[in-house]
Formats: structure tokens, C-alpha cells, sequence
């Protein structure tokens, strides 16, 4: 792991060193001290909060989890990156991506999502991030990919789209697991919802707070502190709130469905528990392995040997501690079926709407 290539020159900037450094500032590690002022600073610095996280955390998520940031459901036996792909080919059929139609994936990551998505349904598709060292990232393997004439990748903020790209510039929106980033629901879905033409289409994969969490539940407050301190979210909210926003800003919802409650043998968290017993294929053990608690322990000290030699920017390894809570924190709200990563959501822009 180098993660000091945070421009195209492989350095890390100093405003890049200071977010990194700086992350975990915006949380309160004891929830008992926690309040709504944490919160709400959160989410007014939603831009140095995403930032300082994916400067430290990129790298670690392409050495556990490869180019897709996300999670997925998984058939017996079935191979990790398969099911990876599975999950963001279900999303663009569900959408009814048609060759040649221009879509925009918000919050792309590295871009994993963006060329699969673009192999499968033949697509043209610009990633928008926030994040400098993702997106040059995402350039170099979709360059390695040879799809850089169909798959492209600009630096924005999801809360300014109409501004980048103007009005009805897209056939279709997608999102997967980044609206949650978002300082609220509403913001960003009218964004999209401007940038689409009359009868797009919006897909979206979004993390939540399930009907059965209960925030006066002190269990469940920590829970939802505990996600959001691990993966670099200002507030956690529950379903209904995503719901509520995308029919406020004009969406018709034309399907939707957690698909965490579909009574799957295999559990979307499984990768999280480290149990190398389940891997599902020889190929996975690595995958699992790494969220053992040997594969913890050597990873967190290395990180921390490698912070000290200053061969990574300070802060890296509190941002690695971040993720194990991060995994601990989901493996539990999976289980107790209080979060879910892929609540699937399919809306429409009415076809009468011309603004």
C-alpha cells in the first residue's frame, strides 16, 4: 500500500495531509458525549468529512475489497467479484439502461461500478467524485481497461450538479452507496432530479437506517454514530427519509425494495465477520481473511510502523481504526437487521416536466 499518490504526480498535497490528519475530529468517540452540534457540524463540513476520509481510506478499500466500493447479496457459492458484478448489472437492468444512452454515476469511487456497468448495458457514462485521488485513479484503470472513450471521470460536488452539467443533460442517473454522503437526501436527489430529461431515470443503492431502528434506543443511537464515524458519513437516516425526499423533489417512484431483506443463505455482511470457514471460494479467502482479527492486526500495524517512518501521510492509520469500527458497526446492524446498504430504489422524471 503506498497511499501517497494523491495527485497525478504521486505526492500528497498538504491540504490532502490535513484532511487526513484531521478526520476523525468531527466525531466525538465517546456517543455518550455526542450531540446534535457534532452532527451538524458534520454536516456543514460534508466536503472535508468525505474528503479526509477517502484521502486515508481509498487505498485500504481497493486491498480489501478491489475497485467496487460497495456491498452486494451473494448466491451459495458464489464468487466475490462475481457478485460484485452481479449487483451493479441488476441495478443498470433494473433501470433499463439501452446502448448509447448518457448516464451519469454519482459518487463514483475508482470507477469499478462505472465499467462494468458500461461493458454490460454499453452505455456512455462520466463518473463525477469529489475526491481528486479517486478520480485520477479512476482514470488510470479505465485507461488500463481501454474504456476512456466511453467511461469518463470529472471532479465535482453532487450538490452543485446543475451548475456543472446544466439542465436535462443525462438519459440517466445511477448511484451507488454515496448519496449517503450527502449534508441531506433532498439536496442532492433535486440535484440529480435537475439534471435529468424528462422521463429519466434515477437508480440508486442507498445505506439507511432500517424501519426497526429507533434513534431513542441508546444501542441503536451508538450504532448509528458508530457507522458513521467508520465510513465517513455526516448523519445516518432512515429509509423513510429517503423515500419522503425523492417524492418531495418531484421523483415518481416506480420501484423499490431493501434487498437486504431478501432471505438470502449467504449474508451481504459475510465479507465483514472475517470467518475464513464461510469464504465461498478459494479465490475469497484472501478477502476474508483480511477482516480476521491476524488480518486486523497486521494490517493496523503496519499502517501504524508505516505512519511512523512517515511513508504515509499522519492520520492514515486512524483512518484504518475508523474502518474496523466500520466493519464491526455493519456486521451487527446487518444482523440485527438496523441498517442496510442496498435499500433499491428505481424513480422516473415525470415525462411532462421540462425544467
Amino acid at each position: 500500500m503506498s497511499l501517497i499518490q494523491n495527485n497525478p504526480n504521486g505526492l500528497v498535497d498538504g491540504r490532502e495531509r490535513d484532511r487526513i490528519a484531521n478526520y476523525t475530529k468531527f466525531w466525538n468517540k465517546d456517543i455518550s458525549k455526542e450531540d446534535s452540534t457534532g452532527t451538524d457540524n458534520r454536516v456543514d463540513s460534508y466536503t472535508d468529512v468525505v474528503n479526509g476520509y477517502y484521502d486515508g481510506a481509498t487505498e485500504l478499500y481497493e486491498y480489501g475489497w478491489a475497485e467496487s466500493f460497495h456491498f452486494c447479496r451473494f448466491f451459495q457459492g458464489e464468487a466475490f467479484a462475481a457478485a460484485l458484478a452481479r449487483h451493479e448489472h441488476y441495478l443498470a437492468a433494473q433501470m433499463g439502461l439501452k446502448p448509447g444512452m448518457r448516464v451519469l454515476d454519482v459518487g463514483c469511487g475508482v470507477g469499478g461500478p462505472a465499467r462494468a456497468i458500461a461493458r454490460f448495458a454499453d452505455v456512455e457514462i462520466v463518473g463525477l467524485n469529489n475526491n481528486e485521488f479517486q478520480v485520477q485513479r479512476a482514470r488510470r484503470y479505465t485507461k488500463k481497461a481501454g474504456l476512456e472513450g466511453q467511461v469518463t471521470f470529472v471532479r465535482g460536488d453532487f450538490m452543485k450538479l446543475e451548475e456543472q452539467f446544466g439542465k436535462n443533460y443525462f438519459d440517466a442517473v445511477y448511484a451507488i452507496e454515496a448519496t449517503c454522503h450527502a449534508p441531506t437526501w433532498e439536496g442532492v436527489y433535486g440535484e440529480i432530479f435537475k439534471v435529468l430529461k424528462p422521463g429519466g431515470t434515477f437508480g440508486v443503492y442507498e445505506w439507511c437506517m432500517t424501519d426497526d431502528w429507533d434513534a431513542s434506543i441508546p444501542d441503536h443511537a451508538k450504532l448509528q454514530h458508530e457507522i458513521e464515524l467508520g465510513n465517513g458519513i455526516p448523519e445516518m437516516r432512515p429509509i423513510k427519509l429517503a423515500r419522503e425526499a425523492l417524492k418531495t423533489v418531484g421523483f415518481e417512484v416506480q420501484h423499490e425494495e431493501d434487498l437486504a431483506d431478501r432471505p438470502d443463505v449467504v449474508p451481504w455482511y459475510y465479507p465483514l465477520e472475517g470467518d475464513i470457514r464461510k469464504a465461498q471460494t478459494v479465490w475469497d479467502y484472501f478477502t476474508v481473511w483480511r477482516m480476521s482479527w491476524s488480518g486486523i492486526f497486521v494490517t493496523h500495524n503496519a499502517l501504524w510502523f508505516m505512519e511512523k517512518l512517515g511513508l504515509v501521510p499522519k492520520g492514515t492509520h486512524d483512518v484504518g481504526e475508523a474502518l474496523r469500527v466500520a466493519a464491526l458497526s455493519l456486521v451487527r446492524g446487518g444482523q440485527q437487521k438496523l441498517f442496510t446498504p442496498m435499500y433499491l430504489v428505481v424513480s422516473k422524471k415525470p415525462q411532462a416536466l421540462d425544467s
